[in-house]
């Protein structure tokens, strides 16, 4: 068995243009202080990391990597949530994704894909610049506008969305073999790649690509009511990165699932800071633990009502608390011997 290894944070909730959040120095003084051991990296954020000079230079890489261990911390992963996103956009959801695209791109649906792709790509090999093995993403969505349709979806519809998305990303993923870094899909609502089911279908189309995996999240289950726990027995093998993020939800006679277009506050299902929630992360630790996952426990803040330093104070404790450091040896060894085959029949009677 293998140690979690941790607490690592999410950068991007903290990312801003005040200090210490606005400077690669003052961001990872910040999360060392704060009680992490790691951080991982939204690849878009300008303020402190250069995209392009990262999958070209191993020296820029390097001199990254250091200042963030002068300061005590050390990089998870990169992320590429945002560039992932659009990879696939629906056309319903041209405008309101064209603020992820760089300037010269917006307006322009292919030729946002096309940078959203190079960017994933670059990411990669920053990757692999930077000595990781793991890189997060999301799968984005052409079908997603038709998860719970009326009037009904026509046949072969959500077929052919899984087609298009399994082509796109086939090339991203063969570049990603050639690094060496597995990509994992953060399975969430609005992403194509939602659930196990879906995350299945998409995996069925890229012939069981071994880049293809998975970052589990359990507060995306508990809001779609999916058994979480069962879900990383099921998917052990993709499950390669883990955000630490708690959930809760609170089904009334007014609303449930689909939380009544209301703000996080009011909604049935909101995203909470650890501990605060209803996620059951003594089984989820544990269960990590037996199924030998050796990556890193990352808190990602989302909290509709707690101030997001206290929330990341408290989270880093939080982590450290759960982790499971494994034995090398089972509680009854001591009362164990040597193999004897003349013993055993003796004691069975053969």
């Amino acid at each position: 068995m293998k140690t979690i290894k941790g607490p690592g944070l999410f950068l991007a909730q903290f990312a801003g243009d005040a200090a210490p959040f606005d400077t690669w120095d003052g961001i990872t003084r910040w999360a060392a202080d704060c009680g992490y051991a790691g951080v991982q990296v939204p690849s878009w954020d300008a303020r402190f990391f250069d995209l392009a000079k990262a999958a070209e230079s191993k020296t820029y890489c390097d001199d990254f990597k250091g200042q963030a261990e002068a300061n005590g911390v050390t990089v998870t992963e990169l992320s590429t949530h945002l560039q992932g996103q659009l990879v696939a956009v629906n056309p319903a959801y041209d405008t309101a994704f064209d603020a992820f695209a760089a300037p010269q791109v917006q307006g322009n649906p292919a030729a946002r894909q096309a940078w959203a792709v190079d960017q994933v790509t670059m990411a990669l090999t920053a990757s692999k610049n930077l000595g990781l093995t793991e890189m997060a993403t999301f799968s984005g969505a052409l079908a997603w506008p038709y998860v719970y349709p009326w009037p009904q979806r026509p046949a072969g519809l959500v077929e052919m969305a899984f087609d298009e998305l399994a082509a796109r990303w086939r090339p991203i993923l063969d570049h990603a073999e050639d690094c060496g870094v597995d990509l994992c899909y953060e399975i969430h609502p609005g992403e194509d790649l939602h659930d196990g089911v879906t995350f299945e279908m998409f995996l069925d189309r890229l012939g069981g690509h071994a880049r293809c995996n998975m970052l589990y999240d359990p507060s995306h289950y508990v809001l779609q009511c999916l058994d979480y726990i069962d879900h990383i027995d099921i998917y052990k093998d993709r499950i390669k990165m883990f955000h630490v993020k708690d959930a809760e939800f609170n089904p009334t006679g007014r609303q449930g699932v689909y939380g009544g277009y209301q703000s996080w506050v009011d909604r049935a299902g909101r995203f909470r800071s650890l501990g605060d929630g209803q996620v059951d992360f003594a089984a989820i630790f544990s269960k990590m633990a037996a199924n030998d996952f050796g990556g890193w426990a990352v808190v990602e803040w989302e909290c509709a009502l707690k101030h997001p330093e206290d929330g990341a104070r408290e989270g880093a404790q939080f982590v450290k608390d759960h982790i499971i450091r494994v034995t090398e040896r089972a509680f009854d060894d001591f009362a164990g011997g040597a193999v004897d085959e003349d013993t055993n029949r003796r004691m069975l009677g053969i």
